[in-house]
């Protein structure tokens, strides 16, 4: 998926990487790096060099609107973990708290009431904690 097909798999592992700490934080990857084992590793280098090595890294979407779909997209799967683990991205990313609120909202029209409430209820959580850590 990548646009340049001269890339190897490891160019795209370390892009990959530097933008998942980017995005994540160095904090994040290095849990994810030592929490690897003979079971997890191959699905971390898939993350690392596919989702984010080739996705992320694409041209033609800027990382706000790349967060902002990624919220969404969490929201209709109910991945609520991840989900705040992407709220947490998206303010890295550069969205304002009232951009992800209009995130929320929106996903309530096309998505459904619930979810959108269960979304409210996860970004608050990320958002409480923030500002406890911040005080």
């Amino acid at each position: 998926m990548s646009s340049d097909s001269r890339r190897t798999e490891e160019q795209a592992h370390a892009e990959g990487t530097a933008v998942r700490r980017e995005v994540l934080s160095d904090a994040h990857v290095d849990r994810a790096e030592a929490a690897k084992d003979g079971f997890t590793t191959e699905f971390q280098d898939f993350i690392s060099r596919y989702a984010w090595g080739e996705i992320w890294t694409r041209p033609g979407l800027d990382r706000r609107m790349r967060s902002a779909i990624t919220l969404t997209a969490l929201i209709a799967a109910g991945h609520w973990e991840e989900f705040e683990m992407h709220v947490r991205a998206a303010l890295r990313n550069g969205l304002s708290r009232d951009e992800i609120k209009e995130v929320l909202l929106q996903s309530a029209i096309y998505l459904s009431v619930p979810s959108a409430n269960n979304a409210f209820k996860h970004a608050k959580q990320v958002l409480d904690a923030l500002d406890a850590e911040d005080a």
